[in-house]
């Protein structure tokens, strides 16, 4: 069984910065994708972005789009979030997935991590 293991949260000030990394203790498919999803308290979880890890194709959502970048490193089945220009709104549990392909949609990751949990502060 796959594990996913998520560190780097923690707190930070409005417009700081932040970097998760998510760590796959085995590669998960042949070819996959490694994508983070954030949900606050009382609301749905959301997507954030996603990397294909062989291409290095990306998918952001647009509330994160050039505030956050995503990234991977093959060798180690590591993928890290990097958030600049933090806001409050970002507050959330910050949960690294796995999917066989480059998707935006929650349903289609197999193995999910426990979650960190970043909290932005005025």
């Amino acid at each position: 069984q796959v594990q996913l293991v998520e560190s780097g949260g923690g707190l930070a000030q409005v417009g700081g910065s932040l970097r998760l990394s998510c760590a796959a203790s085995e590669r998960p498919f042949s070819n996959y994708a490694m994508g983070w999803f954030r949900q606050a308290p009382g609301k749905e979880r959301e997507f954030v972005a996603s990397i294909m890890f062989d291409t290095g194709h990306t998918l952001y959502a647009d509330s994160v789009k050039g505030r956050f970048t995503i990234s991977r490193d093959n060798a180690k089945n590591t993928v890290y979030l990097q958030m600049s220009s933090l806001k409050p709104d970002d507050t959330a549990g910050y949960y690294c997935a796995a999917a066989r392909g480059l998707t935006l949609v929650d349903a289609f990751y197999d193995y999910w991590g426990l979650g960190t949990q970043v909290t932005v502060s005025s």
